[in-house]
């Protein structure tokens, strides 16, 4: 499968730089499978879409503050580093900028707060890097107290509230990145839901920044597709799972949510708990089995996130969404409109 097919050509200023005044004031897109026709909605519309006894699926992991400032030791050359994923205790993969590390590069934050050690440096300017305090291994809470957001940098503008790149309903620090289609939500929204008959369940997948990065082979089948941690609880799948069996819908607030549910599916769409990694690559032909309805935002061209998308509603009839998205002048990305497919 040719990775062209899913380019498109977008005006940069519709790459949204900051979140509408109201989380669920965004736009909303409504795509039809079932007859191939696009409508124009606002957000807050959403419970119009779904029904009593769907299953309301999100991702409720929270970004860490993981932009950190250092300074080699003993050169006093500055360093940027952009925590990725965990690895074990106090030890991170992470992305570096600045002064040059080699492995046994001695790092200081927080001037002179914590420590850090340079013990791997791979390509592409990552490091793995161990933190330390008073000679012993660093929490996560000491690291990211000295921790900035990590937008993404195609958001060039200030934001004022960096909160507004959480979802109001973010729990556990294990993110790198929003899981932004949950950013629309409010409480009001979702209390209508919940009194709508709507149930809601919750699981974690840790977005990593590899998400953001584009197929740059010719065929995508040539991409090698990063993995990610997920965990599915008891809860979550028994709450899917009941939908299902009384006529509602699995409805995945997120390309993440799919990715977990069906990573965690069996052969007959059952959802079982779970909580490993996942290298799932959804492509157009795939056979989905835990999702009905797919709320998302609007991604970049050639992502894995668009080729999963266009697996689920139909290549041929996101692509026009997209095309159609220009036209209307959405904003697209992070802080983006969304888009619903039924």
């Amino acid at each position: 499968m040719k990775t062209d097919l899913f380019d498109y050509q977008l005006p940069v200023g519709l790459i949204a730089q900051q979140p509408a005044p109201v989380r669920d004031a965004s736009r909303l897109m409504h795509v039809d499978r079932a007859t191939g026709t696009i409508s124009h909605h606002i957000f807050h519309d959403l419970p119009d879409f779904l029904r009593a006894g769907d299953c309301l699926v999100v991702n409720n992991s929270r970004v860490f503050p993981g932009r950190l400032n250092a300074v080699k030791e003993p050169t006093g050359g500055v360093v940027e580093l952009l925590l990725l994923e965990k690895v074990e205790e106090a030890t991170w993969s992470a992305l570096t900028k600045g002064a040059k590390l080699r492995p046994g590069t001695r790092l200081s934050l927080g001037d002179g707060r914590l420590d850090a050690k340079v013990l791997e440096r791979g390509e592409g300017g990552r490091a793995l890097v161990a933190f330390a305090r008073d000679g012993g291994p660093a929490s996560d809470a000491e690291v990211f107290k000295l921790g900035s957001f990590p937008l993404p940098p195609y958001i060039t503008a200030l934001v004022p509230d960096t909160g507004r790149y959480q979802t109001v309903y973010a729990e556990r620090e294990i993110s790198a990145a929003a899981p932004t289609a949950g950013l629309h939500f409010t409480e009001a929204l979702l209390a209508r839901l919940d009194s709508g008959g709507v149930r809601r369940a919750c699981l974690e997948l840790a977005v990593g920044m590899d998400t953001f990065v584009p197929v740059r082979e010719e065929e995508v089948e040539g991409h090698p597709m990063h993995s990610e941690w997920y965990s599915v609880s008891e809860g979550c799948a028994a709450a899917a799972n009941a939908a299902r069996r009384v006529g509602g819908r699995v409805v995945t607030v997120g390309t993440t949510v799919v990715r977990a549910l069906e990573s965690a599916a069996s052969a007959d769409g059952a959802i079982r708990a779970r909580a490993c990694k996942t290298s799932l690559f959804i492509t157009p032909g795939y056979a989905f089995r835990a999702v009905d309805v797919l709320i998302t935002n609007f991604h970049f061209p050639r992502s894995t996130l668009l080729m999963l998308v266009c697996a689920f509603g139909g290549t041929e009839l996101i692509l026009d969404a997209y095309r159609t998205a220009v036209n209307e002048r959405y904003r697209f990305y992070s802080f983006g409109d969304a888009m619903i497919i039924t």
